[in-house]
């Protein structure tokens, strides 16, 4: 063997992630919202970008899905989910102006017919806008300017008022609110029992026990045998009767309804404010029933991005260009715009194709319910769609499909395998959870289901189950053993 440098010629295959390709999987993963502020941006940044204004297609333009024979309507409330959900066939198209659609009446002004004098286009005044909610201590505040007239006590409600809780409670103790503002804790006590009347009823105490006792003694309610209640709620919380109708001295019945008119209390009287509402919930996948029982799926134009290149401005442009870096910005320009139209129209036609092949999986599941449910993995999309598990996953992150049976994120529609009984047909780890809590809301009161029962009723239905994966997934449903359901249907509501 002779030691001589040569030169080789080898040919390899190797994947360069790229700023366009990392580009395109973040828009893969990423929800509609997410992608159109990205648009929004790019429409910014690059001048050769520019909305695509034309009309959107028609909900009859989508991908038709018929994976089994038309089955029976849905009953009545999926049929409102639908027309909640989607777009009715007389429904006016989505990008269309509410001023072309809108009929004002039979009034005829001399600006014109709907006009006015200003030649405003918004015809809604201020008088028609909502007003927004008080928040909580905006409420205590005005009842502090309105109920104290002497400017010490109006200070130092007003410390309380900045020192409470989202639920109501002042855990802070008189003496150290006294020290704090250099008065007496006598007058700091009798602050905090005016603000524990004002509305509503049971703000500033330091305990549950207090804020109850304040509702109850507001509704006369406050006598020996509750007091002695609220001093033991422990005993409450553990249900046990025998001990709490010694320490209240009153049998059976009266501890009952004792117990009932404490759950008519509020634990927690602020929580009701300053509570943001709940974030609306887009549907990336916009789904409904065909004429001839299938599924038509589109994407949902609301959020759907459309943007297009303007090449006549690209060739304008680089006619004019002088020099060479002009001429080198605007062919990155269009490159990266080419790119992201590429990246677009790939994620929209991936997300379609997965979406798809969900649906046509999970069929018995949008016309029967959830019981229906089949389980289902990401490698049995995968290997449908000629796609990589990676890629399906990405595509199901933060994406919403609204079907006639709710919206729901299409991770939901994955979940793990349960064995039958016997080698039988194999069950959804969902559909068994829903099975359990129906069991469960079924039960008798007087004979409430063991983790065990329902292990032997589950096997009964082709389920092999274990009773440790039965008391797993009654905890994830956040329902009480047996025990303590037995002991909680003991009192009545």
């Amino acid at each position: 063997m002779t030691l001589a440098p040569r030169l080789d010629l080898r040919q390899s295959q190797s994947l360069v992630m790229t700023p366009q390709l990392r580009q395109a999987i973040k828009l893969l993963q990423s929800s509609n919202m997410e992608v159109t502020a990205f648009v929004e941006e790019e429409l910014e940044r690059n001048p050769l970008l520019e909305r695509d204004e034309r009309a959107t297609p028609g909900p009859d333009d989508g991908h038709r899905v018929d994976p089994l024979p038309a089955a029976p309507d849905l009953p009545d409330a999926h049929a409102a989910a639908v027309s909640d959900a989607l777009p009715t066939d007389g429904a006016a198209p989505l990008d269309a102006d509410w001023d072309n659609v809108y009929d004002g009446g039979g009034y005829e002004s001399p600006y014109g017919r709907g006009g006015r004098a200003d030649f405003a286009e918004d015809l809604s005044g201020v008088e028609d806008l909502a007003a927004g909610g008080r928040s909580l201590r905006e409420q205590l505040g005005e009842q502090v300017r309105l109920g104290f007239s002497d400017l010490r006590d109006r200070l130092i409600a007003a410390q309380m008022v900045a020192l409470v809780d989202p639920a109501g409670r002042l855990a802070v103790e008189d003496s150290v609110i006294a020290q704090a503002m250099g008065c007496e804790v006598a007058r700091v006590a009798a602050v905090r029992a005016r603000l524990q009347r004002f509305e509503p009823v049971g703000m500033f105490c330091r305990t549950l026990a207090e804020c109850l006792a304040v509702q109850l003694a507001e509704q006369n309610r406050l006598d020996p045998a509750m007091q002695a209640l609220l001093d033991n709620l422990d005993l409450l919380a553990r249900r046990d009767r025998a001990g709490l109708m010694q320490v209240c001295g009153v049998d059976a019945e009266d501890l009952t309804e004792m117990i009932a008119e404490l759950k008519r209390l509020d634990p927690k009287p602020g929580a009701s404010f300053d509570m943001p509402p709940a974030p609306a919930v887009v549907p990336d996948v916009l789904m409904r029933r065909a004429e001839d029982g299938g599924w038509i799926l589109e994407l949902n134009p609301e959020t759907m991005p459309r943007v297009l290149v303007n090449r006549g401005f690209y060739a304008r442009c680089q006619v004019g260009a002088r020099s060479k870096d002009d001429k080198v910005f605007l062919a990155e320009r269009l490159q990266s715009a080419n790119w992201l139209l590429k990246s677009l129209e790939q994620r929209a036609s991936t997300i379609i194709k997965v979406a798809q092949e969900i649906v046509r999986r999970q069929d018995a599941f949008f016309r029967h319910g959830v019981e229906h449910l089949r389980p289902l993995i990401l490698r049995d999309i995968a290997e449908e769609v000629q796609m990589h598990e990676s890629t399906v996953s990405r595509v199901t992150a933060n994406k919403y499909i609204a079907t006639p049976r709710g919206t729901f994120e299409l991770k939901y529609f994955f979940t793990t395998a349960i064995s039958g009984t016997h080698g039988g047909e194999q069950h959804s780890a969902e559909a068994v959870r829903w099975r359990i809590k129906a069991m469960i809301a079924a039960e008798d009161p007087e004979a409430v289901l063991s983790d065990d029962a329902i292990v032997e009723r589950l096997r009964a239905e082709g389920v092999d189950i274990a009773r440790r994966t039965v008391a797993k997934y009654r905890e994830a449903l956040r329902i009480p053993s047996s025990v303590q359901r037995k002991r909680e249907k003991a009192v009545p509501a």
